[in-house]
């Protein structure tokens, strides 16, 4: 597993994202965790996590996949991503010594996981694009020990590296983070194709569960067109069953001026996406019973009563409604 092209000069290209970085000799790319040492790419980031965490698995958020279990959370610095309103920047953006942080070798990650009963593991809080060999090799002794693996990302990935990931993600949060070129080439330095790319290769080509997640930005990314066109996007190119969340924003990084997401805007979208037929709808951040809940797509009774993670009331047995036997979307 190498996705890395090789020039004279001791001169590399990273092929793992679309930014493709040309490195010369001592150069980092984009991410700023693969360094050209020598003429060889290096993730000087292997084994090196910013710590592990033990979470509900909604909190990922995935509400379709084994709810109520236990996850085990980790991640490594950098990020392929240049999203100026990321929530997690102290991480992603982080230009420190990496060698004060924990070392946490793949073997190590799932005997935790083991040692507390965590039904996966996650790769979150960075991208794991970015420590894709570290990831992998994680996920292939998960296999080898009956352990889910879960991916969060932003799905900024070339084709033959993705098709190396996800055959070894059981399931994956991917952020669809805005529905335009030009909200993801200002807001993200990135673009939008390869993310639909990878969202459609995911759902349509392999088993992996897939959910998805925007996160709004009031006056950015939730107009009513551009709600409209994604949820038109979803339904046509993934059917109505994928579930979807908008999560609120609050207010960091470079956009630590703008104002913090309101309820209404959540619901305001969460209407669009109902009235477009898909069927799992739910918002984050800013939470209500009603809109973290899962319904039954056709009694429309609850089968998930939930409270933000916390799940308040359970009506599905293996994943059919308990009132009318209709089928479920998701892994329980």
């Amino acid at each position: 597993m190498e996705f890395v092209k090789y020039f004279q000069n001791k001169k590399v290209k990273c092929l793992i994202c679309p930014r493709e970085c040309f490195l010369n000799e001592g150069q980092r790319g984009f991410c700023h965790v693969r360094v050209n040492s020598n003429g060889s790419l290096i993730l000087d980031t292997y084994g090196k996590t910013t710590g592990l965490s033990i979470d509900p698995i909604e909190k990922k958020p995935l509400y379709h996949f084994y709810p109520a279990s236990q996850v085990l959370s980790f991640g490594t610095f950098g990020c392929n991503m240049g999203c100026l309103f990321c929530q997690n920047f102290h991480i992603s953006k982080y230009r420190g010594d990496i060698s004060v942080s924990k070392t946490a070798m793949p073997d190590d990650i799932v005997q935790t996981a083991k040692k507390y009963n965590c039904k996966s593991v996650a790769f979150t809080y960075n991208d794991p694009d970015v420590f894709l060999e570290y990831a992998v090799d994680t996920a292939k002794l998960c296999r080898e020990e009956g352990i889910k693996t879960v991916a969060v990302t932003a799905g900024y990935i070339n084709e033959a590296p993705r098709k190396e990931f996800y055959k070894y993600i059981d399931a994956a949060n991917i952020d669809l983070k805005g529905f335009s070129e030009e909200f993801y080439k200002k807001n993200c330095l990135a673009h939008l194709q390869p993310v639909l790319n990878t969202i459609k290769y995911t759902v349509n080509e392999t088993p992996c569960h897939v959910e998805l997640t925007t996160l709004l930005i009031e006056g950015e990314n939730d107009s009513v067109t551009m709600l409209e066109n994604e949820c038109k996007w979803i339904t046509d190119n993934l059917g109505n069953n994928v579930p979807l969340h908008f999560s609120a924003f609050y207010p960091r990084y470079k956009f630590n001026d703008r104002k913090s997401t309101s309820l209404q805007t959540l619901l305001n979208a969460r209407n669009i996406a109902i009235n477009a037929g898909i069927k799992y709808v739910y918002t984050g951040n800013l939470d209500t019973v009603e809109t973290s809940s899962t319904y039954c797509h056709n009694c429309k009774n609850i089968i998930i009563k939930r409270y933000g993670y916390n799940i308040l009331e359970y009506n599905l047995t293996g994943n059919k409604c308990n009132f009318c036997g209709s089928e479920c979307i998701g892994k329980f």
